[in-house]
């Protein structure tokens, strides 16, 4: 009895340990999930990772409204990139869901332009260390809807 106890302990420790399959071979990586809602605003202003991890970041826009009238999505900026250029630029990309064309290498990760009831997800390799800004590029957000990107 002792034996079976501690062969189930076993088997359950190593089926722990290898995941759920979710997290890839090494569990190294890191689900995170941000709301954005009618109000313009973003349920958080601050998101800290490890360099190098897989970042798997849902975007779930929490209002109602439609992606006409309040579009949301989660843009992640290289680091020295000119907030205010990319602003404006972003702006004039109506086209491209608020992504400009001329500014891709300014930008780490996005994720889709969504409205009111849906979501997106972006999966990433965190950058090297430093602070990375993040925003929603649908004009008049960036302002509002911004925060700091970590990375360790």
């Amino acid at each position: 009895m002792k034996k079976s106890i501690l062969a189930l302990v076993a088997a359950s420790l190593f089926l722990f340990s290898c995941g759920n399959g979710d997290n890839g071979a090494n569990g190294d990586v890191v689900e995170i999930t941000i709301e954005g809602d009618d109000n313009m605003q973003f349920n958080m202003n601050e998101i800290e990772v490890e360099a190098g991890q897989t970042v798997r970041l849902t975007l779930e826009h929490t209002g109602q409204m439609p992606v006409e009238n309040m579009g949301h999505n989660w843009v992640l900026l290289d680091e020295g990139t000119d907030n205010s250029a990319f602003e404006s630029a972003a702006m004039n990309a109506a086209d491209n869901e608020y992504i400009p064309e001329d500014m891709y290498d300014d930008i780490i990760a996005y994720t889709d332009l969504i409205g009111g009831g849906e979501t997106s997800t972006v999966e990433f390799e965190a950058p090297s260390p430093g602070t990375y800004d993040f925003l929603c590029s649908f004009p008049g957000h960036p302002g509002p809807m911004s925060g700091e990107f970590i990375v360790n």
